[in-house]
């Protein structure tokens, strides 16, 4: 019987790569995320690479939804070796001109999603006494980031939930581990959500992340997936994916001075 791995935010970008990356090894696949037409085309291409694939829309910030995954999955494959936590959404803007929608929106996909998905696989990787749960962080969750107090907040929530999970369960035979990209070349933009004084600000925004995603050192959807394939197979406790593993370890020994160096950027 082939080994099985849920992928939520499976629809594009990461997830979709990460779905493919898994399904070369020999996995079947259940695809979840919101939108069921993405979900099916990326179905046919792990089909076409051989292995079946269950699509279920879901909203994981729902756990009425999320239990309706868990419980179609194990029915169509009667068991899940592997979670793979990825749906997730960016915000960018300063505190002041975030609201508490924005937060508890944030929060509800970021981190609860992560939270429904794992309460409702717990039990199934307890009574087997294996699994593997992959948490896609951010470089954002190990790192605090100039006017994304949101996003970081809900990432270095999901640093917490990873970590200490990893203590919990590691002694029963389930691995836990954290995967943090930087940005990654992807259509996530067309989920983020950017927030300034005025509108114009906004759009600032929106053009200045456009524009990093054309920087050589970003990350692409394939990195991810390959990160993760590894960490599974090598049973990581952590990874940082490409090139920001330099700011996470700058910011692991001399905090003080990244910091500062945040503080002058956003003075120019």
């Amino acid at each position: 019987m082939a080994s099985t791995v849920l992928i939520t935010g499976a629809s594009q970008g990461s997830g979709r790569a990460t779905a493919l990356r898994f399904a070369r090894e020999g996995y079947d696949v259940v695809l979840s995320a919101r939108g069921r037409d993405r979900l099916e085309a990326v179905a046919q291409e792990v089909r076409a690479l051989g292995g079946q694939a269950l699509t279920y829309p879901t909203d994981v910030g729902d756990p009425q939804q999320v239990k309706g995954l868990v419980d179609a999955a194990l029915d169509r494959f009667s068991r899940i070796d592997v979670l793979v936590n990825n749906a997730g959404i960016c915000l960018m803007g300063k505190m002041e001109n975030t609201t508490l929608e924005d937060w508890h929106h944030l929060f509800n996909t970021n981190f609860f999603g992560y939270v429904h998905t794992i309460n409702g696989l717990l039990p199934h990787f307890l009574e087997r006494g294996s699994g593997a749960i992959v948490n896609v962080g951010s470089f954002g969750g190990k790192v605090p980031l100039p006017n994304m107090t949101a996003y970081c907040a809900s990432k270095y929530a999901v640093t917490g939930l990873t970590e200490t999970l990893r203590l919990e369960l590691e002694p029963q035979g389930i691995t836990v581990c954290a995967v943090h990209p930087g940005v990654i070349n992807s259509d996530f933009l067309e989920r983020a959500i950017f927030r300034g004084d005025d509108k114009s600000e906004s759009e600032e925004r929106r053009q200045q992340m456009s524009e990093l995603l054309k920087s050589s050192w970003v990350s692409q959807p394939e990195d991810i997936a390959n990160a993760i394939w590894k960490a599974v197979r090598n049973r990581q406790g952590e990874v940082v994916v490409g090139p920001v593993v330099l700011a996470t370890e700058a910011y692991r020994l001399l905090p003080k001075a990244v910091e500062w160096l945040f503080k002058m950027q956003r003075s120019k």
